[in-house]
């Protein structure tokens, strides 16, 4: 074998650069001033000494591991890490022997669990008797939230800190921090820099895996200097991050229908777009469209679920991207129509009504009679033809159980077509009222 071939399957393979670039020490940390600057919550306890279980949520490439391990260091502590994807019920018993060993010797152990919502009921409930004795003190990572992941036993026994993503400005300062230990080579132009963070998108590890990569692209193309074009040209550039799973997805479609109900075209247009770009289902946007157009519009403006409708079947038709201008153009007109929630209050008072009472009987005068028996039983006797009415309208007549008070649970908004709807139901009230005095 060659030495060349020997130098191949000899080298340790090199460490990605977000491994070679981990903070060893609090003041390293870029990001998360919030817990981490002067007088917050983590560099308090970290100064007062006081070790605790903790649960750090937050989106990927914010620091969740740096921290824990940094927790270890800062404590004199052994570590000791598990990934939930992989790990099993045999792992946590290994993790707790070497525990018990590390206890022998006078030192503290920080059990640390990756994607800890990864682990079922029963793996989580195996950790609670070692977190309890304290023979661990538990550190577990989420992207999820913990509130529905973790079980609430576990969640009580932590303290949970919310990790955000890195902002511009924070990873501006990764970026030179990077370039002056690794990248000094390389000039990169502002577009260059602005590009490369708008891809990372708050993620650090992503945004150094992006540098790593426009440094392998530079050297194979023999260029210094890295425009704009060249990272849009020599990257492949995922999607935003977007979980279709997780919190980032119903977090979004809250923001896209709460922006819709506030008649903000822009913000539905960008959350919509968002979505979109990170991936989400466009069929299952478009039954979202169609059922915020019954939800927060209804009468007030029935040409909204028209509209919602009609950008469905077009998509289904179209396909993407032709068939999201359609998606597009209905959040624009859900967003600027007039809102009522009028008939989705009435129809969910009217559900709860129906399945707290008792079964009513229907009134004899509005029961079908089909049979000759029917009829002489007095089925659909002395009911008003609503037809041959003055104003089509049998004024004074009942249509609800007998017994059962006019229960008034759809009332119109004064917005939209609902204003008319409004006005006719008070004169057909004032008809009613008209027709009981006169009897």
């Amino acid at each position: 074998m060659s030495a060349q071939a020997g130098d191949l399957f000899g080298k340790e393979p090199a460490a990605p650069l977000a491994e070679a670039l981990r903070p060893q020490t609090l003041d390293e940390v870029v990001g998360q001033t919030h817990l981490l600057g002067e007088g917050k919550p983590l560099r308090l306890a970290f100064q007062a000494g006081k070790l605790h279980s903790m649960i750090l949520w937050g989106p990927p490439g914010v620091g969740k591991t740096t921290l824990a391990r940094l927790t270890a260091a800062a404590f004199g502590c052994e570590f000791i890490a598990l990934s939930a994807v992989f790990s099993g019920v045999k792992d946590i018993r290994a993790a707790m022997e070497q525990a018990e060993q590390n206890l022998a010797h006078g030192r503290r152990t920080i059990l640390f669990v990756d994607e800890i919502h990864r682990f079922n009921k029963a793996q989580q409930d195996g950790l609670l008797p070692f977190v309890e004795s304290g023979l661990v003190t538990f550190i577990g990572a989420t992207t999820e939230n913990p509130s529905f992941e973790v079980n609430s036993a576990l969640l009580s026994r932590a303290q949970v800190y919310v990790l955000k993503p890195l902002a511009e400005e924070e990873l501006r300062q990764l970026f030179g921090r990077a370039h002056e230990r690794v990248f000094a080579h390389l000039d990169f132009d502002d577009a260059a820099i602005d590009t490369l963070i708008g891809y990372a998108d708050g993620d650090a590890r992503r945004f150094l895996n992006l540098l790593e990569q426009c440094d392998t692209a530079a050297r194979a193309a023999g260029v210094r200097q890295i425009e704009a074009a060249f990272v849009g040209n020599a990257l492949t550039l995922n999607a935003r991050r977007f979980d279709k799973g997780g919190d980032s997805f119903y977090d979004q479609i809250s923001a896209l229908h709460k922006s819709v109900r506030g008649s903000h075209p822009d913000a539905a247009l960008y959350w919509l777009s968002r979505m979109l770009d990170g991936g989400a289902d466009p069929k299952y946007l478009a039954r979202r469209i169609v059922r915020m157009a019954w939800e927060d519009i209804g009468l007030a403006d029935p040409r909204a679920m028209q509209i919602a409708n009609d950008a469905a079947e077009t998509f289904e038709r179209l396909g993407s991207p032709e068939g999201e201008l359609a998606l597009g153009q209905a959040v624009i007109y859900l967003a600027v129509a007039a809102k009522s929630n009028a008939g989705y209050m009435a129809y969910n008072q009217a559900r709860a009504f129906v399945q707290k009472d008792r079964s009513r009987e229907v009134p004899v005068h509005l029961r079908n009679a089909p049979t000759k028996l029917m009829k002489e039983l007095g089925y659909g006797h002395a009911y008003r033809y609503a037809h041959d009415e003055p104003n089509a309208y049998a004024a004074g007549e009942t249509y609800l159980p007998e017994g059962m008070a006019e229960p008034r649970w759809y009332q119109p908004t004064p917005r939209g077509l609902e204003a008319k709807i409004g006005d006719k139901l008070s004169f057909l009230e004032q008809l009613d009222r008209e027709a009981r005095a006169r009897k």
